[in-house]
């Protein structure tokens, strides 16, 4: 009997410290690969900032300042795209992060050390392809690492990495600005990106990739050796018998390569089209003018530039703390019921932000202007930025997910840039009130497109969605049965 119990005492203790492992592991993963996200928020926020400054050192007309803030969003992070998704399929997505850090590093060492407008956009643009590639591979990776339960989760927190860099970035730009007086400060804003660049370059070396890359590439010792990393013995056996049936069918397929089977599968197009509208809808919601614009807005409102420029942290503190609700909210609500909540609160805060620049000049109106961009960042990040990564992680299948990732994150970029590229030539014609009054317009054709043809994720593991996506097609209905049946 007394051997028994130490028996039993000894396995429960053994499979604590196992659960223990596994979750600093997991913990250990996150915080690496998410420091590219970090870096994607703190580059695309630092800019707002910068430009202050930037224009009169380096003679930017209007024409000059929309370049170099949109030429990190396309080409670069448009291409960036493209070419991270093709290279997180070839190379893996562990090697796919250890050339975004080498862009991310040589990219913000350009931006400081520009002596010009065109190697200003240059560095721009090589920036861009860091951001472009991380923001394809950091979700996937993540999407493809985590245990069910926890998949929603870990994937946010690359949002919750993004809202913080641009939190930084806000931070860093007021902090630089008391503490230099000088002209050149912006040099200083720009150079401090090289720092997480070489803590992500130094982190991914010592972490494995992804479980159903490894699969996919037929390597399946690596597959089930990297998920009892993070999963106990039997969720690691239940796991590798659902992937690795799925790879081998995929690589059985007579259809080989993402473009054909995008042309033999009208089921993935579908899935690929509606991830195309995802990434359109989140950025037609016009965060990111208030991210490279907000000191700009202000500052037009009445307020100082160094004012403009404090006050700004208040919207990158909105984006951090709603970001974090957010992450909280999915482990308990619905994917779909989040980005209706959110396109609704986003429109109708809109609608209210058109209407307060109708208010006489003050510095009054300035911090009610600023109230009303808090309560509209705070509706983006907490319902809809959380979800719209997560949900292109989620949704596209195994033999197409790199490349498909990198098409819709190509569109969510393409349609950044110019959104970045027309506000301050829509807020000169139309004026403030306008310009977010359009966007209030767009908001509310996205909550018909989210409630007419976005699906349900939340709960399934990456292949029981593939499996229900595909409902219909004879080799995805086969591949779900036997999968099953495979596990138990």
């Amino acid at each position: 009997m007394l051997t028994t119990k130490a028996a039993s005492a000894r396995g429960s203790g053994g499979a604590a410290r196992n659960e223990r492992s596994h979750k600093r592991f997991l913990t250990k993963l996150t915080v690496i690969s998410t420091l590219g996200g970090l870096l994607f928020g703190y580059d695309t926020g630092v800019i707002s900032g910068a430009l202050l400054y930037m224009k009169d050192e380096l003679n930017l007309s209007a024409v000059g300042e929309a370049t170099v803030v949109s030429s990190l969003l396309f080409p670069g992070a448009a291409v960036g795209a493209l070419l991270g998704g093709r290279l997180s399929d070839a190379l893996g997505r562990k090697r796919t992060l250890l050339v975004c850090a080498g862009l991310f590093l040589v990219g913000a060492l350009g931006c400081a050390m520009a002596p010009n407008v065109e190697i200003m956009v240059l560095a721009r643009i090589v920036l861009g392809l860091g951001v472009g590639a991380a923001a394809v591979t950091c979700p996937l990776y993540l999407a493809e690492m985590a245990p069910v339960e926890r998949r929603g989760r870990m994937v946010t927190i690359n949002e919750l990495m993004i809202v913080t860099g641009q939190m930084l970035a806000f931070s860093i730009n007021a902090l630089l600005d008391h503490l230099i007086e000088d002209p050149t400060v912006w040099r200083y804003m720009l150079a401090i990106a090289s720092v997480p660049a070489v803590l992500l370059l130094l982190g991914m070396l010592v972490l494995p990739d992804s479980p159903r890359w490894y699969a996919s590439k037929g390597r399946l010792a690596e597959t089930r050796r990297t998920l009892e990393m993070s999963r106990s013995e039997s969720e690691a056996a239940d796991e590798y018998a659902s992937i690795s049936f799925h790879a081998a069918r995929d690589r059985k397929s007579k259809t080989s390569g993402a473009v054909h089977y995008l042309r033999d599968y009208p089921w993935m197009r579908r899935i690929l089209w509606i991830g195309c509208g995802l990434a359109i809808v989140q950025q037609a919601t016009g965060i990111n003018t208030v991210n490279y614009y907000a000191p700009t807005i202000l500052e037009q409102s009445g307020l100082g530039v160094s004012a403009s420029l404090v006050a700004t942290i208040a919207v990158g503190v909105t984006s951090v703390v709603m970001t974090i609700l957010g992450i909280v909210l999915l482990g308990f609500v619905n994917r779909r019921k989040m980005l209706l909540t959110g396109f609704i609160g986003v429109a109708s805060s809109q609608a209210a932000l058109s209407l307060v620049f109708l208010l006489p000049s003050s510095t009054g109106r300035s911090y009610i202007i600023l109230a009303a961009m808090m309560v509209f960042v705070a509706f983006v990040q907490c319902f809809i930025g959380t979800c719209v990564w997560l949900l292109l992680s989620e949704i596209f299948p195994m033999a197409i997910r790199g490349f498909a990732m990198g098409i819709a994150v190509f569109v969510l970029w393409t349609t950044n840039a110019f959104i970045s590229f027309v506000f301050p030539i829509l807020n000169s014609v139309l004026g403030s009130t306008g310009t977010f009054g359009l966007f209030v317009l767009v908001n509310l054709m996205s909550v018909y497109f989210v409630y007419r043809f976005v699906p349900e994720t939340k709960g399934r593991s990456l292949e029981e969605l593939e499996d229900r996506l595909g409902a219909g097609n004879p080799a995805t209905s086969t591949a779900g049965n036997a999968a099953a049946a495979a596990t138990h």
